[in-house]
């Protein structure tokens, strides 16, 4: 007995333009978080969460943080967009982040040529398959309409 397991297909058009989309909402919170509280790139391009270790609040502290409800899920979208990088192999964090979280992101020829790829590879392979991982792991691939 076998089981055949039958995914759906991904538009993957579409799901690249929700990455894409992701990718910049990820990047305009980081704008409006304080910098303590923002992950901290590492030498492999592993995003790491700042490690908060007071837990104390007083009661004055416990309504400002209430008060900023926009702010908590500002940063967790972040941690959310953190974690799912991390699970990407570091050639592909390294890209992402050249590409799209840098200050200054660099062009995809900038991107193919620093990591040592041709243009071919890069662009029918390795951004294509590095943006589906993306979804995947932030879950949010769109699938066509199955029928």
């Amino acid at each position: 007995m076998s089981i055949e397991l039958i995914l759906p297909e991904i538009d993957k058009k579409q799901t690249r333009l929700k990455v894409e989309e992701v990718i910049e909402t990820y990047r305009l919170y980081l704008l409006t978080i304080p910098e303590e509280r923002l992950p901290k790139i590492t030498a492999t391009y592993s995003l790491v969460p700042p490690a908060n270790t007071n837990s104390f609040y007083s009661a004055t502290e416990d309504l400002a943080i209430k008060a900023v409800d926009e702010e908590r899920k500002r940063v967790r979208f972040v941690e959310w967009f953190t974690k799912a990088i991390n699970r990407l192999a570091p050639k592909e964090r390294e890209a992402l982040y050249l590409r799209y979280l840098d200050e200054e992101e660099l062009f995809d020829y900038e991107v193919y040529n620093s990591l040592g790829m041709s243009e071919s590879y890069y662009h029918q392979k390795f951004k294509p398959r590095l943006l589906l991982k993306l979804a995947m792991a932030l879950n949010i691939a769109i699938y066509k309409d199955m029928e």
